[in-house]
């Protein structure tokens, strides 16, 4: 009997719920059971999920990414941004630019090729904390770290997306031949256009989705509009070739400023994604295949640790400069190694641009996101205990894996 497509749906949601109770019955974050039960049915494991079906669902990924920005930017009221100011973006960017720096410079100094360190630089600055932001959804976190890091993880697409523009352009240029003429400038100012059209886009949209929903009554048309216009926001950024992240951000952000619909939205947002969060993950683990990592060697390590102390230290810098609370210098940065989605994405980018390197770049990438998918959730959950920003703890595993 050939199983179709609903029959792997199914099994996601069911290995994801069950896992996801095991993981909170030992004390772990859900997310982390949600990987552990993709491992399983992925490559690392069992291979029950063929690689043409996970290729398949590949929408549960695009949806889920363009819920959680949406959701964060809600969070960002014209009174927040005005508290807030700048500091977000400046820890955004050195964060990411120490990141990409030291990645860089690690692998160029043990003699690998410039062109190859930089664009492993450039992935490097890349931050995709989906799986942070649910772990302090699932214990309620509240407090000044779970505030800067919200605001820290959305502007960190931004802040990558242009670093990479800039590094795949000198890669470019290193690798040109004379065959092709490079346009510098185009090339350098490409990136940056690309993220403010996103923004435009997602305020656009936000600024329309008002007007329906001001005349809508029920919950169950709101839902429905709120589903739409989120799909909307998402198709249009990726049909433009922008960041449907920034995007929906942005659509979130300009809706919690001009309607007072907002906050359902962000309640039907709630009830809406749990199963599509849990999908994500399990799916996300599916695609991982643990017996790639011995073959990463040196590059890797170098890769992997080199991110982590960029991140950590660029974070606590940033912070510093800006004079934010002790508590986020010492622990934002370590809330920022997760790598899944951008980073991921940004590696068929690359594969283009130095195809030579493609299988290299992708082992050593997956590889580190394997750890940093599995580290963080718990490193997160340690962090929160350790600021006292837990506001509750699932009292039982069924509350937990329900979050």
């Amino acid at each position: 009997m050939e199983l179709n497509i609903m029959f792997y749906v199914a099994l996601t949601l069911l290995v994801g719920s069950l896992f996801g109770r095991l993981a909170a019955m030992i004390k772990l974050p859900t997310v982390t059971g949600y990987i552990f039960g993709g491992l399983l049915l992925g490559p690392s494991f069992f291979h029950i999920m063929p690689e043409n079906v996970v290729k398949s669902m590949d929408i549960i990924p695009e949806i889920a990414l363009a819920f959680i920005s949406f959701t964060i930017g809600l969070s960002f009221k014209a009174s927040y941004l005005r508290r807030v100011g700048l500091t977000p973006l400046i820890i955004a960017a050195l964060e990411s630019t120490l990141a990409a720096v030291l990645v860089a410079s690690s692998l160029f100094l043990i003699g690998a090729d410039p062109a190859f360190a930089l664009i492993m630089g450039a992935i490097a600055a890349a931050t995709a904390p989906t799986s942070i932001l649910l772990v302090m959804k699932e214990y309620r976190a509240k407090g000044p770290v779970s505030e800067m890091l919200k605001s820290v993880a959305a502007l960190d697409d931004a802040t990558a997306l242009i670093l990479f523009g800039f590094c795949s352009t000198a890669v470019k240029i290193l690798v040109n031949t004379g065959d092709q003429d490079i346009n510098v400038l185009s090339s350098i100012f490409q990136p940056i256009f690309s993220v403010f059209l996103s923004l435009a886009i997602g305020a656009l949209i936000g600024f329309i989705m008002k007007y329906p929903l001001k005349y809508t009554k029920t919950s169950g048309q709101k839902l429905t509009l709120l589903i739409a216009f989120v799909f909307l926001t998402s198709s249009v950024s990726v049909g433009l070739g922008v960041s449907e992240l920034l995007a929906a951000m942005m659509t979130g952000t300009v809706l919690t400023n001009i309607s007072s619909d907002a906050p359902q939205m962000g309640e039907f947002s709630d009830r809406f994604t749990p199963p599509i969060f849990l999908m994500f993950f399990v799916l996300a683990g599916a695609q991982l295949n643990i017996h790639i990592i011995p073959t990463v060697g040196l590059i890797g390590i170098m890769y992997t640790v080199f991110r982590i102390v960029g991140k950590v230290i660029g974070a606590y810098l940033g912070s510093l400069m800006m004079h934010t609370p002790k508590v986020v210098r010492n622990y934002l940065g370590f809330m920022l190694l997760p790598q899944a989605g951008v980073g991921i994405g940004l590696i068929t980018i690359s594969a283009g641009i130095l195809p030579e390197y493609a299988d290299q770049i992708r082992t050593v990438v997956l590889s580190a996101t394997l750890l940093y998918e599995f580290s963080g959730p718990v490193i997160t959950k340690i962090v929160l205990r350790k600021t006292g920003e837990i506001q509750s703890i699932p009292s039982n595993a069924k509350e937990a894996a329900d979050f």
